[in-house]
């Protein structure tokens, strides 16, 4: 984000912190966490394959996030809407 805005990352993190009191990379968390909740409760998909689709190199590190996130794992969270 921060590249096609033409500042830097520290800048772009700043300037959120005073304007939202969340630094970049919570902001992205957040959004990875509600976009993978939506296609958690939505679709089929496995847990792998969305977060394949989020840009995570390994679904072990979305694992963790989701969870530290939410306090539970993608598949409760899943299973709870079933």
């Amino acid at each position: 984000m921060a590249y096609s805005l033409h500042i830097s990352s520290k800048y772009l993190s700043s300037l959120l912190k005073q304007l939202t009191g969340q630094t970049a990379q919570q902001m992205i968390h957040e959004k990875l966490i509600d976009m993978a909740k939506g296609k958690l409760s939505t679709t089929a998909l496995s847990v792998s394959e969305i977060a394949y689709q989020l840009g995570f190199e390994h679904p072990q590190s979305f694992n963790k996030l989701f969870k530290s996130k939410t306090n539970q794992s993608p598949l409760d969270f899943r299973q709870s809407f079933n």
